[in-house]
């Protein structure tokens, strides 16, 4: 009974864990947006445009408010999911992996999008790449290698029912 206790706290911390990560990029996200937002010529960043050579924007607002919804308010609602595991028949829709729930699918569709994020940044910038933009770029695949352990699987594994 001990160990059972205890193996379902090691999958709640590693749940836990997985959830932060996500969590600190959706915070991250949505600062930055923010940000973007507020300060479209990215003077507050310190950004200018002149330093992107192909925007095809006048301003960094359009990007600051994809940033913020794309990267960060989506993620924030995809932490309450991860941790309710909601029904959606809609969100099952572009479910690729049928055996999973949802919610750990788009925690992987999150780290691609913010792949492409940092692409589409480094294409814009054509420049040496920052240290940040790195960063980002090992952060989601560490969100994928997270996604893809054996426990946080076996969480989100429809077929399992230990854990809700």
């Amino acid at each position: 009974m001990d160990e059972n206790i205890d193996n379902i706290s090691k999958k709640r911390r590693i749940r836990n864990v997985f959830i932060f990560i996500i969590g600190f990029l959706a915070l991250g996200a949505i600062g930055g947006g923010v940000v973007l937002i507020i300060s479209p010529s990215g003077e507050l960043l310190g950004l200018p445009l002149s330093e992107f050579k192909n925007i095809p924007f006048d301003s960094f607002l359009i990007p600051g408010i994809i940033l913020f919804s794309v990267l960060g308010i989506i993620p924030s609602l995809l932490i309450v999911a991860l941790i309710n595991k909601p029904e959606s028949r809609l969100a099952e829709q572009i479910n690729i992996f049928n055996d999973m729930h949802w919610s750990w699918t788009y925690s992987i569709y999150i780290a691609f999008t913010l792949i492409g994020w940092i692409h589409i940044e480094l294409i814009f910038l054509q420049a040496e790449v920052h240290w940040l933009q790195s960063f980002y770029m090992f952060y989601a695949i560490l969100i994928i290698i997270i996604a893809l352990l054996p426990q946080i699987r076996k969480i989100y594994s429809k077929h399992n029912s230990l854990e809700r």
